[in-house]
């Protein structure tokens, strides 16, 4: 990118964004606006916006609402902060943040946002290193009213973001969210912390509520040197880390990137993780169908040029026990998987298709084995047709050679469809490293 036309960037975010508000936090501590900050923050010739993190957005299950008294009967988080952390794959020395209203019933008011480092450098924790908070503005504003159904991307701010740490952003909402439909993604596997009043830059937060839940935050970009890209992961539960341990950062994606980090051809690539469980490919499920979120999840990231596809067992899962219905869907996810290929193609991304992992033993697998005829259907698929730049053969990888409809035991979480870190570890080493020292 040319160097007038970052200027102009900046420019454009200093003046604001139409269709939106932004406004001051009352009693704010930092009220005035501040264009240099962003100017300053694209200023590098030479350089891109790259995904570091992501979450998927999804509209929030009654079971996943923030816990009372922080959801009450018409709004949610009134008055109240919210303190959450994330894992950065790829490092930079400015950030932009990304906010989801994509399922709210109402726009949602952001008032105040910081960025600071966790003590320690811990995942999930309250407490931040004293000193190290920055205030988060959108378009020189402390605050935001994110419309229904949009998004929210912050003005560029100097911090420097250091590859494989732990980030701390923290939210207050004045006036809460007047409705109890919701953007989150409830699949963390991170705790985060609710407390009653404004505490954007406080140091810790004693006597806080806990959840296992993002709220809202949706991803972080970091501004980086033209080499460094982002690799895509869409998938469900098996790639959103069920089985992987809380607040240890151990699902298969975030195992792939240390393996790159530790090798410097590969250290500037980031995997990022839009997965979800009991996600779908061709219908909604949790969350919008593959089909239906591939624009917001895949083509619309920051410095993405590779996509890894490991998703369609809640497909054959949750479709009848029939021949005509297994025939049907194995039918319409290689449809499917071809759509995804073309659609990616034409961005100019890389596509690599993973095999779906055994479910023997588990509630999907039916007693004629109609299921697992599809799921080696599906996979042959990938294996032969060709129309995946690479194959990452998980199933390979995962299965017990002994019985091969089921995973090894020990990579079973016991539920003999989910995998622990010692099995996601495998799914990690699997994928060949060759994939990311090829150019698009």
């Amino acid at each position: 990118m040319k160097r007038s036309s970052l200027v102009s960037v900046a420019v454009a975010l200093v003046v604001g964004t139409a269709g939106f508000t932004t406004h001051t936090a009352s009693g704010a501590r930092d009220a005035a606006p501040r264009p240099a900050q962003t100017a300053a923050a694209t200023s590098d010739a030479g350089g891109h916006w790259v995904d570091t993190w992501a979450s998927m957005p999804q509209l929030t299950e009654p079971g996943n609402m923030p816990p009372a008294p922080f959801t009450q009967s018409d709004r949610v988080f009134e008055h109240a902060t919210l303190r959450q952390t994330v894992h950065v794959a790829v490092g930079g020395q400015h950030l932009r943040l990304r906010f989801s209203n994509a399922f709210g019933g109402t726009d949602l008011p952001v008032t105040g946002v910081t960025v600071a480092r966790p003590a320690d450098g811990k995942a999930g924790v309250d407490a931040i290193v004293p000193g190290s908070t920055r205030t988060v503005t959108f378009g020189g504003h402390q605050g935001i009213d994110i419309p229904m159904g949009a998004q929210a991307v912050s003005d560029p701010l100097d911090f420097d973001v250091r590859a494989g740490t732990n980030l701390t952003v923290t939210l207050y909402l004045a006036d809460g969210q007047a409705s109890t439909s919701i953007t989150s993604h409830p699949g963390s596997r991170t705790t985060s912390y609710m407390l009653a009043g404004d505490h954007l830059d406080d140091t810790a937060l004693p006597g806080a509520t806990t959840a296992d839940h993002w709220y809202f935050l949706s991803g972080l970009e970091v501004w980086s040197k033209n080499t460094t890209s982002a690799t895509v992961v869409l998938g469900d539960s098996l790639s959103d880390g069920r089985g992987s341990t809380t607040n240890g950062n151990d699902r298969w994606p975030d195992q792939l990137q240390d393996r790159l980090r530790s090798r410097p051809g590969t250290a500037g690539i980031a995997v990022i993780n839009e997965a979800a469980g009991g996600n779908r490919i061709l219908h909604d499920g949790l969350g919008p169908g593959t089909l239906a979120r591939l624009d917001r999840d895949v083509l619309a990231q920051s410095g993405v040029d590779r996509l890894i596809v490991f998703e369609g067992v809640n497909d054959i899962g949750t479709a009848d026990a029939t021949e005509p219905a297994m025939k049907q869907v194995t039918d319409d996810l290689i449809g499917a998987y071809q759509q995804i290929v073309t659609r990616a193609h034409a961005q100019g991304i890389r596509v690599y298709g993973a095999t779906l992992t055994p479910f023997g033993g588990n509630g999907y697998d039916d007693p004629a084995g109609l299921r697992e005829s599809a799921r080696q259907a599906v996979n042959r698929w990938i294996r032969t047709s060709g129309r995946f730049d690479a194959v990452i053969d998980f199933d390979q990888a995962a299965r017990d050679p002994q019985n091969p409809r089921a995973l090894l035991p020990a990579y079973d979480t016991g539920d003999h469809l989910h995998l622990n870190p010692a099995g996601y570890k495998v799914l990690a080493d699997t994928v060949p490293v060759r994939l990311f020292q090829q150019r698009p």
